[in-house]
C-alpha cells in the first residue's frame, strides 16, 4: 500500500492528530513505533561492558570502527560484492582484522558484537507517522503504550505496516508553512484592506524570479545552501518549472544530473531525443529524466505500459534487483517494437532510464515544495518587512540564525529598530512596509510569560517613565532580576534612560522598591499623604563602546548597535588593505583582521588545530589554523577578541573541478600590540596650549626606552607645528600607553602611524 506524506504548520499538526482521532475513532488511530538497532560502535561497547572489559580497552576498539553519516557501516565481512550503502570497517580500518588476529579478548568481543549488530535494541515513536485502520486497529496490530503516554503506539514499524495492508500517513509539522501563516497575519495587520492569498499569487512574477536568480535565497525554503545558490547562478530559473526541477536535482543521488541540466539549459550542449514521442514529456527538464512520473510517461508511451505496469517498473528500477531488471527489460523493448522503435533504439532508451530512475525524484513532492519556495521569495520581493519577522519570529532561540537574518534584511534595505520596553513584543514584529522591530523573546533569559505580562502592564498604564516605574508597575513572580537585567544588556531602557550600567547598577534597587510599592499600595498616610517619589539611581561609570557591545552579546547573542571592529578599523585601515567580505584566492600572503566570534579546536594527528571565525562588522571568514600556528597563537585566540592575521587563501576544487568557495589558512597570527611593534613607523599626538609636558612625561615613562618615535603636533592660540621627540623618549607601543594617551588627550587626538 501506499503512504502519505503531508505538511502542516507545526502550530497546527497536534489538531490534526486529534481531528483524525475524533474522525475515525481513538479505537482506529495510533502513531507508529521506531526500533533502534544495535550498530557497530554501539555493539562494541554494549558488549565489552556486559563483559566487564576495561572502558579504555573497549573504547580503543569502538574508536576504530569509522562512522560516515548516511551511511551503515558494519563489522562484517563483505559477501560477495557487498551492499551500496554500506561502508565495510575492517576494510577501511585494516588494525580492526590485525588485533583480532593478535588478541584472543579482541576476537570474543568482535564475535559477540557481529552476532549482535542490528538487533533491535530500543522502541521509540515515529516522529510523523500516524496509522489509520478501518476498524480496530487491535484486529490488525500489536499495541503498546509508552510510559507515561496515554495514546497507543502500534508495535509494527512502518515496513510491517505496509506489509500487512494498513495506510501510513506522516503528518510532518513544516516551519516554513508557519512562517508563511505569519507573515499573512503581519500583512493583514499593516494592511487591513490587503487581499493577499497564497493560492492567488501570480506564477511568473519577475521580482521573484529576480531573488532567484540573484541567489538572493536566505529564508527561501529549499534554497538557502551555498550549493543551492551556486546552482541558481549556474542555471538562473526562468520558469516555475525550472524551479520544480533545480528542487529535485539538488538532492545527494540527482546531483550527478546538474552538469547535463545546466549545459542543457544553458545551450552549452544540444538536447537530442532517442524518439521525438519523448520531446513532450522531457521537454520541460531539457532532455534529462528528473521525475519519476518521466520514467512511468516514457514506459507508458514508448514501451505499451498501463500506468500500474509503470509503477511496477519505476519501483524495480529504483531497487536495481537484476532478476526483476532483466524481465523488465525484455518486457519493456518488446513493447516499444510492437510501438515502431528499433530493437537497439528501445535498448538504448532503457539504459537511459535504468540510469536516470535510480536518481529520480517525486515530481508531485518536488512541485509542492517548489511552491513553497516560490511563495516565500515572492514574500520577500514584495512584502520583506513582514516576511523576515516571521522568520525572525520563528528562531529566537537559535541567536546564529537570528544574527544571519538580522544581517540579510539589513542587506534588503530593511531597518530592523532595536528591543524596547515601549514599543517591543514578545515577536518581531513589522512596524510599516520597511521596518521590523526586534522582539523581547529575542533577548536571553526572557520568556514568553515575562514579555507578556511587560506588555500587559504597557497596555494597562501606559509607557514605563523608567526603570523604577517598570519595576513597580510589571508581575515580579515573571519579571524577576534576570529579565530586567537581560533587557537593561541589550538596550530596551535606552528609550527612557541611555545610562545603561546605572540601570544594569539600580536593578536590584528598583525591583526591592517595586516590591515594597505593590506591600504598600493600598495604603495612605494618616494625613492621605502620596507616597514617596523614585529613588535616584546607582551613579557609576558608564560602559565603554566596547562593553556595551559585550553586553549586547550577552544579551542578543550579537552585537546590534555597532561593531567592536570599528574601534580598530581606523587605525589597521593603512596596514590592512582587504576586508574579509572582499578576500579572494590569491597567491600571496594577504593581511586580514576582525573579531574571533567562534573558536572550534580539533585534533588531528599532527596536533590540534583551530577553526576561527572572524568578522570585521562587513562580512565573515572562517581561517583555518594549523597546529604550529595554533600553538604559537593559542593565548590570542579567544572569542571577542581582536586578531589580525597573515593568511593565504586558495580556492576550494571539487573532484568535478566546480569551484566550492575558499579555504584561508592562517600562517602567523598577532594581536594588536605585535602589530604596533612590527608595522608602526611612530605616534603622533595632537596638544593645545593647555597640554601639559609634565603629564605626557608621566605617561610615557613607564614605557621607555622603546623603538617607536612620539611626534607632537602642539598648537595654540598664535602658534602651531610639529615636534619630533628625542630618541631617548620612543616607546614600546602597548595597549596601556595607547589607552592612557586617548584617556588624557581624546582618542581622536592619539594616532599609530604605520
Amino acid at each position: 500500500m501506499p503512504d502519505f506524506d503531508i505538511d502542516f504548520c507545526q502550530n497546527g499538526r497536534d489538531r490534526v492528530i486529534d481531528y483524525v482521532r475524533n474522525k475515525y475513532g481513538a479505537q482506529s488511530v495510533s502513531q507508529i513505533a521506531t526500533f533502534g538497532t544495535l550498530a557497530a560502535k554501539a555493539a562494541v561497547r554494549d558488549v565489552g561492558r556486559v563483559l566487564d572489559m576495561p572502558y579504555p580497552f573497549v573504547d580503543g576498539i569502538a574508536k576504530l570502527i569509522p562512522f560516515q553519516p548516511g551511511k551503515t557501516v558494519t563489522l562484517r565481512r563483505r559477501d560477495g560484492e557487498g551492499a551500496a550503502n554500506v561502508i565495510y570497517a575492517r576494510e577501511v580500518e585494516p588494525l580492526i582484522d590485525q588485533r583480532e588476529a593478535d588478541e584472543e579478548e579482541v576476537r570474543e568481543l568482535l564475535s559477540l558484537a557481529c552476532e549482535l549488530e542490528g538487533l533491535p535494541r530500543n522502541v521509540g515513536m515515529h516522529a510523523g507517522g500516524v496509522l489509520i485502520a478501518p476498524g480496530k486497529l487491535t484486529d490488525f496490530c500489536p499495541l503498546y503504550v509508552q510510559s507515561g503516554a496515554q495514546s497507543p503506539v502500534s508495535q509494527f514499524d512502518k515496513d510491517d505496516v505496509e506489509a500487512v495492508g494498513l495506510v501510513k500517513f506522516d503528518f510532518l509539522g513544516l516551519t516554513t508553512l508557519t512562517i508563511l501563516d505569519w507573515t499573512l497575519r503581519y500583512l493583514r495587520q499593516l494592511q487591513p484592506q490587503a487581499s493577499v492569498a497564497l493560492e492567488a499569487l501570480p506564477l511568473d512574477d519577475a521580482p521573484t524570479f529576480d531573488i532567484f536568480r540573484k541567489g538572493n535565497t536566505t529564508a527561501v525554503f529549499q534554497f538557502e545552501s551555498r550549493g543551492m545558490r551556486d546552482l541558481l547562478k549556474q542555471a538562473p530559473p526562468t520558469r516555475f518549472e525550472d524551479i520544480i526541477a533545480l528542487v529535485a536535482l539538488y538532492r545527494p543521488g540527482p546531483m550527478e544530473l546538474i552538469p547535463d541540466y545546466i549545459a542543457r539549459k544553458s545551450g552549452r550542449e544540444r538536447v537530442e531525443y532517442v524518439d521525438p514521442r519523448l520531446a513532450p514529456i522531457l521537454e520541460p527538464t531539457y532532455g534529462v529524466m528528473v521525475y519519476q512520473e518521466q520514467v512511468m510517461q516514457i514506459a507508458q508511451v514508448i514501451g505499451g505500459y498501463t500506468l500500474g505496469s509503470a509503477d511496477l517498473l519505476r519501483r524495480a528500477m529504483g531497487k536495481k534487483k537484476k532478476e526483476e531488471m532483466a524481465q523488465q527489460r525484455d518486457i519493456f523493448v518488446a513493447g516499444a517494437e510492437k510501438n515502431g522503435l528499433a530493437r537497439p533504439r528501445a535498448v538504448q532508451l532503457f539504459d537511459l532510464m535504468e540510469k536516470f530512475a535510480g536518481y529520480g525524484f517525486n515530481k508531485s513532492h518536488s512541485a509542492a515544495y517548489a511552491l513553497i519556495a516560490y511563495q516565500t521569495a515572492y514574500f520577500k520581493a514584495h512584502h520583506a518587512a513582514a516576511f523576515m519577522s516571521a522568520n525572525l519570529s520563528l528562531v529566537m532561540d537559535d541567536t546564529d540564525k537570528v544574527k544571519s537574518l538580522y544581517d540579510d534584511a539589513l542587506a534588503q534595505g530593511l531597518r530592523v529598530l532595536p528591543p524596547d520596553v515601549n514599543a517591543s513584543r514578545y515577536r518581531f514584529e513589522p512596524i510599516d512596509p520597511r521596518g521590523i522591530r526586534y522582539g523581547l523573546g529575542g533577548i536571553k533569559g526572557t520568556g514568553e510569560a515575562a514579555i507578556e505580562a511587560i506588555v500587559a502592564a504597557r497596555e494597562t498604564a501606559g509607557p514605563f517613565t523608567d526603570l523604577f516605574d517598570f519595576c513597580r508597575r510589571v508581575d515580579k513572580r515573571v519579571v524577576n532580576r534576570r529579565v530586567v537585567e537581560g533587557l537593561v544588556r541589550a538596550g530596551a531602557f535606552d528609550s527612557v534612560d541611555t545610562r545603561r550600567a546605572s540601570l544594569f547598577a539600580s536593578v536590584g534597587l528598583a525591583l526591592d522598591a517595586g516590591e515594597r510599592a505593590a506591600a504598600t499600595a493600598a495604603q495612605v498616610s494618616l494625613f492621605g499623604e502620596e507616597p514617596a517619589g523614585n529613588i535616584a539611581i546607582v551613579s557609576v561609570r558608564e560602559w565603554t563602546e566596547a562593553e556595551r557591545l559585550l553586553q549586547e552579546k550577552t544579551a542578543l547573542g550579537f552585537y546590534l548597535s555597532g561593531h567592536p571592529f570599528a574601534a580598530f578599523a581606523t587605525e589597521l585601515a593603512t596596514i590592512v588593505r582587504t576586508s574579509l567580505g572582499a578576500l579572494q584566492p590569491r597567491n600571496e600572503r594577504v593581511l586580514v583582521a576582525g573579531i574571533v566570534t567562534t573558536l572550534r579546536i580539533q585534533s588531528s594527528r599532527r596536533g590540534k588545530m583551530a577553526f576561527v571565525t572572524l568578522d570585521d562588522g562587513n562580512g565573515r571568514a572562517e581561517v583555518l589554523v594549523y597546529n604550529e600556528t595554533f600553538d604559537a597563537a593559542r593565548a590570542l585566540l579567544r572569542e571577542d577578541q581582536l586578531v589580525i592575521m597573515e593568511v593565504r587563501a586558495a580556492q576550494r576544487i571539487s573532484d568535478d573541478g566546480e569551484a566550492q568557495g575558499m579555504r584561508i589558512i592562517a600562517e602567523n597570527v598577532y594581536d594588536l600590540a605585535a602589530v604596533r611593534k612590527r608595522w608602526a613607523k611612530g605616534i603622533r599626538l595632537a596638544c593645545n596650549g593647555n597640554a601639559s609636558a609634565d603629564r605626557l612625561a608621566e605617561i610615557l615613562q613607564p614605557f621607555r626606552p622603546g623603538a617607536t618615535p612620539i611626534t607632537v603636533r602642539y598648537a595654540n592660540d598664535r602658534i602651531g607645528g610639529d615636534v619630533d621627540l628625542p630618541d631617548a623618549w620612543r616607546v614600546n607601543p602597548d595597549d596601556a600607553l595607547i589607552d592612557r594617551l586617548r584617556e588624557w588627550l581624546a582618542p581622536e587626538n592619539v594616532r599609530v602611524v604605520y
